[in-house]
């Protein structure tokens, strides 16, 4: 029987995430083809996949970043829906059939995610999202976001996950990478993941050109997904955080630079340089205090 899922899931130091995430499509009823792309791990996560024979790996020798991998994933799947996922995800029962049948009943969906939740059940955020365009997130990192209740369209968080959950599927701007069904026929239409993303930022960049393609974006809320989020980034922030505000800086200058005078893109330019500096002196505060935690020790 063929694959009617092709899952390419992106492993880094996962540890022991990965095989409950593979454990979890296991346990749908679906027929899934399962694909692990593998950027160089050093903690012996892939040990649990030896010998399973559903499970196709693919090693690559270096880590090549995460549109990259999805893409070489791609290159090895069958199935016509296309799943990304997060190895530090899994799925609550039905949660998987539910996206796809989403998927099938509109031709004109070319993703769909579903209701994200952290480890102890409250929705994440990113999830479902508008765009972040360089003013919202301003608003957002200013806590403007308090006055959206006096004037809504000026000062909106595109984050919805403070808003009521739907009791229906909707309609969204932008999903999350960590679990991501595409239909193939729309990612042949938009193109693949733009490699120039090392981590973070691609997802919003493929919502951009999946919705200027005409392709609509879903959220389906009664499709749960728990993501342990930044599993495999933990252990090196202050990378992830480079990577993080490298790959805004691309995004907003891709799709926004015409839309913003160069001033103000470049005021917003020093604003994202300036927001990785406070995280880099945040993350050297944090390790400065355990390494004298334990010299006291």
């Amino acid at each position: 029987m063929s694959a009617v899922i092709s899952t390419i899931i992106v492993n880094y130091n996962a540890g022991e995430f990965l095989r409950n995430c593979v454990d979890s499509l296991r346990n749908c009823s679906l027929e899934i083809e399962i694909i692990v792309v593998d950027n160089a791990s050093t903690d012996g996560s892939l040990e649990s996949l030896l010998g399973l024979p559903y499970v196709q790996i693919i090693k690559n020798p270096a880590n090549v970043g995460f549109a990259t991998a999805c893409n070489i994933g791609v290159r090895a799947a069958s199935a016509q829906f296309l799943l990304f996922l997060n190895p530090d995800c899994f799925f609550k029962s039905g949660a998987l059939t539910r996206l796809l049948e989403a998927m099938r009943a509109d031709d004109r969906a070319g993703m769909v995610g579903g209701f994200l939740t952290n480890l102890d059940g409250t929705e994440q955020a990113g999830g479902r999202r508008a765009v972040p365009t360089p003013w919202r997130s301003f608003v957002r990192a200013f806590g403007l976001a308090r006055f959206s209740d006096r004037w809504p369209q000026l000062f909106f968080d595109f984050h919805l996950h403070k808003q009521p959950l739907p009791d229906h599927l909707i309609e969204v701007e932008a999903i999350s990478g960590a679990c991501m069904m595409v239909r193939r026929e729309a990612m042949q239409d938009v193109g693949e993941w733009d490699e120039g993303y090392f981590l973070h930022c691609e997802d919003l960049d493929w919502c951009m050109r999946f919705r200027q393609k005409g392709w609509k974006i879903l959220f389906v809320p009664s499709a749960q997904i728990t993501h342990a989020l930044g599993v495999c980034g933990r252990s090196r922030p202050m990378f992830v955080e480079w990577h993080k505000h490298k790959g805004m800086i691309r995004f907003y200058h891709k799709f926004f630079r015409h839309q913003y005078p160069g001033v103000l893109m470049g005021l917003v330019t020093v604003g994202v340089w300036l927001r990785f500096g406070l995280m880099i002196a945040y993350y050297s505060a944090k390790r400065a205090g355990q390494a004298l935690g334990l010299g006291r020790g």
